[in-house]
This record gives C-alpha cells, structure tokens and sequence, in this order.
C-alpha cells in the first residue's frame, strides 16, 4: 500500500511554501530571460515511440489503443531532445522547452522520478554558447531567490563568478592522476587494460567484468565529480567519443566531443552538445548504447527512426539539457530536490 504523502498537511505545505514560490519566481525569470533572446518556446509531446537510447537510462513504459483495440508501445520521454531537434529540422532556429520528463530508478536527494528539464537549441551556433547562457542562468537564478551563494553538503559555489572550465582529461590527471586520453584511439577505440591499471593505481577498485566506460564511470564519480563546483561553477569538457553518444566530434582532437557538463556545488546541473548530424553515425552509437544496456539489463529500448530522418534535414546546432529543479534547489538553498517540487510523487516503498 502506497503511504499517504505528508506534504500536503497544512503545515508542511507552510514550510515548504516559500521556496515553492522562489521556484515560480526563478521560472518566470527564466521565461523571460529566453524570450527577451528570441527563442521560442514550445512543448514537447510526453508520449515518444523511444524514450531515449542511453543505456543506463530507464523509461516508464505504457501503450497506445487503436480503436481497433489494437495496442502499441509508447514510452514517457526522458527528455524532449528528440522532439526538439526535429522542429530544428522543420526550420526553427532558437527553442527552448520548460517541461516534465521522467525516469524509472531514479530518487533520491537530487533525482526524482518525474522533474523538470529546461532544454534549449541554438541553430547555426557553438556549444561555447551555450557556456555563457550557463553562467548568466545562474546568476539570475541565484539574483532573483535573493541568494549571494549556491551551498550543497559543505560545498559553497559563486553563482555569479565565471565558472572554471576543465576538460575530462584535465580533471582526470588532477584528481586521480590517470592520464585518460592515453587509453583512447583517434579512431575513438578504447583500451580497457590501460586504464584498468591506471584505476587500481589510483587506488580505485576495478572488477574482471568492467568495461572501459565501467571504470571511466567509476572515476568520474568517485573521484572528479565530488570536486567539482567548489568556489564556483565548473564547465567540465571535452568528454571521450565513447562517453559523448550525441555529440559531434571535436575538430581539434578525434578522441574528443563537443560535450560539457555544468557543476556547482558537486551537483550536475546540465549536459550539453555541438550536436550530432549524421544519421549513419548516430544509429551505429544507438545500436551499441542499447547493445549495452541488453548486456547489462536484459533490455533494449526501439529507435526513432522518425528522428533519424530528421538529422539529414537538421541544421548544425548546439543544444543543452539542465536539470531545472536542481537550479532552483541550489538557488533556494533546499536540501533535497523535493523540497522545491510542488507535488512530489508518492513513494510506494516508504
């Protein structure tokens, strides 16, 4: 039986009220912040005949009736990416969507089965754009709740200072000493025994059955991400091909991508692309993104081909994907990701 929730008794709801409203506030800040830019704002359809090809993403899956009575899978999107770039295919050139989407397997202090994305496209621009719309969205975040700081388990960030940017393989050098890119090929294959040794020389555990993107994660979590964020924002870049399953490859270096991750406080707040146009490419990293999750989950997830089609009408574009809640949870200093939604979603296991 499924627990009553106890956010909605009148005192619970007092307590939580004020940062539900700086919540409003940053989101209609946000609006305007886009709108004053020329980016149109559209809404993505929730129901998509693939949720998404990433493998250790899980969707809530349901059906679709025919009339007939005939039924068909459809998923909840996990996010509106897909969606988006076909309208950049069909000729809009700046967009932004402010919206739900949802992930199975997924709560916690900072994760929560359905939340809020902002995501937005900029047509014909570098993801170096997207970079500086990252800094000013957190200054306004933090200026419109009446935050001088961003605080998260005893870290501190500036919202409103530059934030650094670090490449992967910077990161992985001064945290852990590995020297990443040694252990990937131009022609973006990996070598798992190389950088196996440089893990367990960082005095990290490995396992027989890891793969190459097994102990990247593994680094990236345990030692990187914990630090990331502190003093202010960090724009960590300039991932591996294996690690970047939507992005366009670096001109400047093969064994890199046009993808960045926006920190603060520890926390992710956002993922971002120069992104991927070539239909060919994408379905091969598709195919072996759920290739992988077969092999470790036991399913796979069907591609879009709708959105295939689109790529080889779609403009060179960046685009990035920030987690909304977690923006105004730093900006309103909450503790947990709930504490900033309106109705969380009952939790059937408490």
């Amino acid at each position: 039986m499924i627990q009553a929730s106890p956010w909605w008794r009148p005192h619970v709801h007092a307590d939580r009220r004020p940062r539900l409203l700086a919540r409003n506030r940053i989101e209609a800040a946000v609006r305007g912040w886009f709108a004053a830019r020329d980016f149109v704002s559209v809404t993505a359809s929730v129901l998509q005949v693939s949720p998404g090809n990433e493998a250790h993403l899980a969707a809530f899956e349901t059906a679709i009736a025919a009339p007939d009575g005939r039924r068909a899978p459809l998923y909840l999107h996990t996010s509106p990416e897909f969606a988006a770039k076909k309208l950049l295919a069909a000729g809009e050139t700046r967009l932004v969507c402010l919206g739900p989407v949802f992930r199975n397997g997924e709560r916690g202090a900072l994760h929560h089965p359905e939340f809020a994305m902002l995501e937005w496209y900029r047509a014909g621009e570098t993801y170096e754009a997207l970079m500086a719309d990252c800094a000013a969205l957190l200054a306004l975040a933090a200026e419109t709740a009446g935050a001088t700081s961003f605080a998260f388990r005893g870290m501190e960030a500036d919202p409103f200072a530059a934030p650094e940017r670090l490449t992967l393989a910077e990161a992985f050098d001064r945290f852990a000493g590995i020297d990443l890119l040694a252990t990937v090929a131009p022609s973006g294959e990996t070598d798992r025994e190389g950088l196996a040794a440089a893990v367990r020389a960082a005095g990290i555990r490995t396992a027989p059955d890891d793969t190459w993107a097994d102990l990247f994660s593994r680094v990236l979590t345990d030692k990187v991400e914990p630090r990331l964020g502190q003093g202010r924002a960090t724009i960590l870049c300039e991932y591996p091909v294996p690690e970047a399953a939507l992005a366009r490859v670096s001109p400047r270096d093969p064994r890199v991508a046009e993808r960045f991750e926006l920190y603060a406080c520890g926390v992710e707040l956002a993922n971002a692309f120069g992104e991927l146009t070539d239909a060919a490419e994408q379905r091969r990293r598709f195919v072996a993104e759920m290739d992988e999750k077969e092999r470790v989950y036991g399913t796979r997830y069907p591609l879009d081909e709708d959105f295939l089609a689109a790529l080889g009408e779609m403009p060179e574009a960046s685009g990035i994907a920030l987690g909304f809640d977690r923006l105004a949870m730093l900006a309103t200093g909450a503790r947990r990701i709930d504490e900033v939604i309106w109705t969380p979603v009952a939790d059937p296991f408490s």
